[in-house]
């Protein structure tokens, strides 16, 4: 189907993903899938029943009772609801950020949200962002992009973030957590954090969110044409 595309921007933590995949998302009049969210839906569940994730049996339980859906608004923002409950604050917190690598990474629950993510793509154009969309989701994807920054850069918005929710980690602390999570994202041997052949790189260090929305908008509305 022609006019059925899947966009795909892949990137570590605080690189400008999910804002950019929102605007993005937007501009073209498609879905946002926040693969993230999904996984850091169930963390957050398997948190509230007190699972480790080194229990993957009781892990892929709960993962086959959880309903993700994303809800979206009239504005540039969208909605996370797991079995109907708003969660798209919860998920944000520094306890569900530190603890989503761990989770994200037991195979039972990694096969289960991909399968999940690739029936939402057969329904709708997508604009999916994450750290494996290019690689291992959707392979095949028309259009794919890969952004990065300084850790620095990372660290300020991640930061900005937590601010907003009224949450109030250091910079420092921040900035280690994002370290963190880079060196378990690379070194994991299940969908490890990479760039997909192909994908074009967008340095998000110096660029406004409108400047790394418009690239992007522009890039595959060119394509479009084709």
């Amino acid at each position: 189907m022609k006019n059925h595309y899947i966009v795909t921007i892949d990137g570590p933590a605080g690189s400008g993903k999910s804002t950019t995949a929102r605007g993005v998302a937007k501009a073209l009049n498609v879905l946002h899938l926040d693969t993230g969210a999904m996984y850091r839906a169930v963390t957050l569940a398997a948190m509230e029943k007190g699972l480790p994730p080194t229990d993957a049996e009781k892990l892929d339980a709960l993962s086959k009772t959880l309903e993700i859906a994303f809800l979206r608004e009239t504005d540039v923002s969208q909605r996370i609801l797991m079995n109907g409950r708003d969660i798209s604050e919860a998920i944000r917190t520094p306890e569900v950020s530190r603890a989503v690598a761990a989770y994200c990474t037991v195979p039972q629950v990694r096969a289960r949200m991909v399968q999940q993510q690739q029936a939402l793509a057969l329904q709708h154009s997508v604009v999916a962002e994450g750290r494996d969309v290019g690689t291992v989701v959707f392979p095949e994807a028309r259009f794919k992009f890969f952004l990065t920054a300084s850790i620095e850069a990372r660290a300020e918005r991640r930061l900005a973030e937590f601010k907003s929710m009224g949450q109030t980690p250091t910079l420092q602390e921040v900035m280690h957590d994002i370290s963190e999570r880079d060196r378990q994202d690379s070194t994991r041997s299940i969908s490890p954090l990479m760039q997909a052949p192909g994908a074009a790189v967008v340095d998000t260090t110096g660029l406004s969110i409108e400047e790394q929305i418009s690239r992007i908008v522009q890039q595959v509305k060119s394509g479009l044409l084709i």
